[in-house]
């Protein structure tokens, strides 16, 4: 029994390395942002799409802001799902105050339809450029250079995906902690494979594509009967080496409100890993190597720590989880510093064992579960 465990630790150790090294490591040390000089090469318009239901308070605050982006040629369009808070009134207000800002009002979803697919379905459609960026109303730019920095790679690239960071406000309390180190893991884990050429998803809190490649692939058909799903099974099903391209810098993030209780966190990433039931084989199988030896190299090495008879194999097992913890906490600080502008994270050892519970926890909850809502 100890020599499987041994077998299986220095397995997983091997590979839990190989992923913090070589995949992450690559992002954390080495990208650079390819449009630093190239920003304003081609100025052409620019879509900002938002899909929103009873988001009347947060769109008060959020279009006066997006109205302030420096970029010469933009509009804005908020799709009003079918809301009862105030939002039709307000958007219309804002429409004879703002020319940018185009409203379109959703009185009922079809049936066969999911909600924000059909509401971002609609927003698409009607907006005027081809470069449409998407966000949500809860979210906000960090930059007047948002615009720019993320439609970088699709108006002087060519390109027809560019994934942004989404991250969320900084808040008291231990709940706000773990959103913040699970929002940057999963931010690690999609540019760095994005990095590697292998995109496997984006957010839909900040991610940029072209509207003819969308109206092309008929909006989204094949994922209309998934709740979820229109950000990151949007871009597995499309996105691909050539055609995509991560914008990792400061004023490109888009910072949100999170969540403030574990039950409304948990009803939310239960959507998302709904969602992640549906990529395709391959990136399966990318995530699930690196979150299965995750677990099996603390799993297995509880294990040897419990079984062991003498000070010696403690002590190497022990060796091997500060090995790692060191490596960790310097490519998620490095990686930060790409995504947000600042470094460090404090107790990475103690919120990497919170988010493998999470994950296997949350995960397998989601992951088998057959009814999700957006809202």
């Amino acid at each position: 029994m100890e020599m499987i465990l041994w077998g299986l630790f220095f397995l997983a150790a091997g590979l839990q390395f190989t992923y913090l090294l070589i995949v992450f490591g690559r992002f954390a040390f080495f990208y650079t942002d390819g449009n630093k000089q190239n920003l304003d090469l081609n100025s052409s318009g620019v879509s900002i799409v938002i899909a929103a239901r009873n988001e009347a308070a947060h769109l008060k605050d959020l279009i006066p802001l997006l109205m302030q982006q420096n970029y010469p040629e933009f509009e804005i369009v908020v799709v009003n799902d079918c809301s009862t808070d105030g939002s039709e009134e307000l958007l219309n207000a804002y429409s004879a105050q703002f020319a940018r800002l185009r409203a379109v009002h959703i009185r009922y979803t079809p049936a066969h339809l999911t909600s924000k697919k059909y509401a971002l379905t609609l927003g698409i459609k009607v907006s005027r450029y081809d470069t449409v960026l998407l966000t949500d109303a809860d979210c906000r730019p960090v930059s007047t250079n948002w615009i720019k920095r993320m439609s970088a790679p699709i108006r002087n690239e060519g390109k027809t995906f560019a994934l942004g960071h989404g991250s969320y406000l900084a808040l008291p309390g231990l709940l706000n902690k773990v959103i913040q180190f699970e929002t940057l893991m999963t931010a690690i884990y999609y540019f760095s494979f994005g990095q590697w050429k292998s995109p496997f998803m984006g957010v839909g809190r900040n991610l940029c594509y072209r509207k003819d490649f969308f109206m092309q692939q008929k909006a989204f058909k094949s994922l209309w009967h998934i709740e979820g799903g229109d950000d990151d099974l949007f871009v597995n099903r499309h996105a691909t080496s050539a055609n995509t391209a991560v914008v990792a810098h400061p004023e490109s993030i888009t910072v949100s409100e999170p969540k403030t209780s574990f039950r409304e966190y948990f009803i939310q990433k239960k959507r998302h890993f709904h969602a992640g039931k549906y990529y395709q084989t391959r990136d399966k199988l990318k995530l699930g190597l690196y979150t299965l030896s995750h677990l099996v190299f603390w799993t297995a090495g509880a294990g040897l720590v419990i079984v062991a008879s003498n000070w010696e194999p403690i002590a190497l097992v022990l060796g091997f989880v500060l090995a790692r913890a060191m490596v960790q906490y310097v490519i998620i600080g490095e990686a930060r510093k790409k995504l947000e502008g600042r470094g460090k994270v404090v107790w990475t050892l103690f919120f990497d064992v919170m988010y493998m519970a999470y994950f296997w926890v949350l995960g397998m909850q989601g992951y088998l579960s057959k009814t999700v809502k957006w809202k």
